[in-house]
């Protein structure tokens, strides 16, 4: 592995600290269980708040198109934080992955999103991930789109929609006002990531991206590498909010956070908690570095962060007893936002085979057996 810097710089702290600050005053556990119950009143309030007032929609544009020059270190510690909250805003389906597809284009789009005066979103599936096969939609000669995505996230929010198409010139991203297609929300388990099918009936986008297909796929690792310092924000408030209570709660006359089983499950926790945050860091500074690592390190912070966060959450609604059941604590939402990050730009076992292939650390050979009671 390439020697990277993880310790937090000055400005990371500050960033942290701002993000987190506004978090608290404007994402309480109660706005996002509204969220759950069709009251989407706080997404655009919250969204404007981080995406225009902290500029956190231009993150990784840089100064000479209106961002703020930042990197996917910076974007890492504002994920981190939105998953300490669980909170119900597009900032890896717009400032993250189709963000980084218009990287590479001259489209003036890029300007928009990064002021915050525009929302998009790719229309992939959500479970797509890095470097498999790209779901496209066939453009006809007359350069219209006709067709449906399934399970796009952010497309709710978006005002443009970067839609990857076959023409005869390979794959081109057009990007397609969300007005003009027909957005059907499906119920998803996370509500405040909620999926949504999108149908188009011969509309006509404007190319941004030609031969895109590097570049989509440049948005889904960015977007895997980042998404595990989102679970680690998760898995980091499960882990302490269960600490804090059981420190408080009492049973059989004593507290319960000093019986030794217990103990010894939150250490074991702990420790996995404390790794997923390194490996996720490490995925973020390879990153931001361009280090030949990175794609080796996004796979390693999927296949392990994602399933640290589903183990939080369950360890921390198992520990809470019978409140961490009741819909009123905020432990479900922790929970449901895992669950839907675990099976997120791909499963934990699909990053896990593809990491096999990047070390070049082949399967077994197969071996045919004899059937019982025959000698070969």
């Amino acid at each position: 592995m390439s020697e990277v810097n993880l310790l937090s710089t000055d400005i990371e702290d500050d960033l942290r600290s701002a993000v987190r600050d506004l978090l608290t005053d404007r994402c309480d556990p109660t706005a996002v269980t509204a969220v759950y119950d069709g009251d989407r009143s706080v997404v655009g309030g919250l969204w404007k708040a981080l995406a225009t007032d902290l500029g956190l929609a231009g993150l990784l544009v840089s100064q000479e198109r209106g961002g703020a020059g930042a990197s996917a270190r910076e974007a890492a510690v504002v994920l981190e934080e939105l998953g300490r909250a669980v909170a119900p805003v597009p900032f890896l389906t717009s400032a993250v992955m189709a963000t980084t597809v218009l990287l590479s284009s001259d489209s003036d789009l890029l300007e928009a999103l990064a002021a915050g005066e525009r929302t998009a979103a790719l229309a992939v599936p959500l479970s797509t991930a890095p470097a498999s096969a790209l779901p496209v939609l066939r453009a006809d000669a007359d350069g219209r789109l006709t067709g449906t995505v399934t399970s796009v996230a952010g497309a709710l929010e978006a005002d443009v929609l970067l839609v990857p198409a076959s023409t005869g010139d390979g794959v081109s991203v057009c990007a397609v006002p969300a007005t003009e297609a027909v957005l059907t929300p499906v119920v998803s388990l996370d509500m405040t990531r909620q999926l949504t099918d999108v149908r188009f009936d011969g509309v006509t986008g404007q190319t941004v991206v030609a031969n895109a297909e590097s570049a989509v796929q440049r948005a889904l690792a960015a977007g895997a590498a980042l998404l595990a310092s989102e679970q680690v924000g998760v898995a980091q408030w499960c882990l302490h909010t269960t600490i804090t209570y059981l420190k408080e709660r009492r049973q059989f006359g004593r507290i319960v956070g000093g019986f030794q089983a217990l103990k010894h499950r939150l250490a074991d926790l702990f420790t996995d908690v404390e790794q997923a945050s390194v490996a996720a860091r490490y995925a973020a500074a390879t990153l931001a570095a361009g280090d030949p690592d990175a794609e080796i390190a996004a796979t390693v912070a999927q296949a392990y962060c994602s399933d640290v966060a589903v183990r939080a959450a369950e360890e921390a609604l198992q520990l809470h007893g019978g409140i961490g059941m009741t819909w009123e604590h905020p432990v479900h939402l922790y929970l449901k936002r895992a669950k839907a990050d675990q099976i997120a730009l791909g499963t934990a076992g699909a990053h896990r085979a593809r990491l096999a292939g990047l070390v070049d650390l082949l399967p077994p050979a197969s071996t045919s057996a004899s059937p019982p009671g025959e000698r070969s």
